[in-house]
């Protein structure tokens, strides 16, 4: 497996390397990529790139499951608090 743009720390790699690795360690895993994202980024195509590379080849994975959550949950509507969801634009 290649080194990915997306994955510069190969973190979403390596977690596909490891054998018989739990969901909620993938959870970790993943928790540990997103917060190495640059504020500002579309972590939504960022996952959707990590889903295309690793998906096919790992559909049963825990990780591609969580990647799959992920993408759903950065699909979302942003909840928008204080002023700004009191004063429309």
């Amino acid at each position: 497996m290649q080194r990915m743009v997306d994955d510069p720390r190969g973190l979403i790699r390596e977690s596909y390397r490891i054998e018989g690795i739990t969901a909620g360690q993938c959870r970790s895993i993943f928790l540990d990529w997103a917060l190495g994202i640059t504020l500002g980024d579309d972590m939504g195509a960022k996952i959707e790139s990590l889903l295309a590379h690793y998906g096919p080849d790992y559909p049963e994975h825990p990780m591609t499951d969580v990647l799959r959550e992920g993408l759903a949950k950065s699909q979302e509507p942003k909840r928008r608090g204080g002023r700004a969801a009191r004063v429309s634009s």
